[in-house]
């Protein structure tokens, strides 16, 4: 008769046979949890700096109207400004000219702008050379020419040297939101606090002018959207 095994000894190789079947399963659950802690920590932006970075700009450009989604050079400091920084505010936006018959209006462009700015009044100077090359000066130029003949403090932006006025896409919008475009220096677009009413004026009509006045008037006493 053979010998049978003594049933105590089989013990320990069963519990460590058992003990390894168990193994690969419980490193598959600590593989699947690290997943889900990987995933988790990747949906927070806790692995992804960047892009809880980007959230805020593309808030931020949503929440502006598509009419200011421009950027261009500051002329006084040569840095980058984004046109939605100004949404909410009424616009005055002025093509201007160095050497024009209409280069006084500067004063009365500046008036105008330190009379109702508190209010949420912006004019926007866009020095350009379209209409009888008078304004061929550098960007460095027309800034210096700006600040000494007239003190100027509203924003202007830089000069583009090889583009037309048409072409910057700030006024490419304006010019189809109104359906008039500038026929001479000192053309003004007015712009509603919500970026959506252009109205336009020709280069003739003076910055302390009734009608334009009243019509800025008209935009600030409407509260601001939102």
């Amino acid at each position: 008769m053979r010998n049978r095994p003594n049933t105590d000894e089989r013990q320990p190789a069963l519990r460590r046979g058992a003990e390894t079947a168990r193994l690969p399963g419980a490193g598959s659950l600590v593989t699947a949890a690290g997943t889900l802690v990987a995933a988790l920590a990747l949906a927070l932006g806790l692995m992804a700096p960047s892009a809880r970075a980007q959230a805020p700009a593309a808030a931020a450009s949503a929440d502006c109207p598509a009419l200011l989604r421009h950027s261009f050079n500051s002329l006084q400091t040569g840095e980058t400004r984004s046109l939605c920084q100004y949404r909410g505010k009424v616009l005055l936006v002025v093509n201007t000219a160095s050497f024009c018959g209409y280069t006084r209006q500067y004063e009365g462009l500046e008036a105008l702008y330190r009379k109702y700015r508190d209010r949420g009044l912006v004019v926007l100077g866009f020095p350009a050379n379209d209409f009888g090359g008078q304004e061929p000066g550098s960007n460095k130029e027309i800034a210096e020419f700006c600040r000494t003949t007239y003190g100027i403090e509203f924003p202007l932006f830089e000069k583009a040297d090889k583009t037309r006025l048409a072409a910057n896409p700030l006024y490419a919008e304006l010019i189809r939101m109104s359906g008039q475009a500038p026929k001479w220096n000192f053309h003004k677009y007015l712009v509603d606090r919500s970026g959506q009413r252009v109205q336009s004026f020709g280069s003739g009509v003076e910055p302390d002018q009734r009608e334009l006045v009243r019509a800025v008037e008209a935009l600030l006493a409407e509260k601001p959207a939102g």
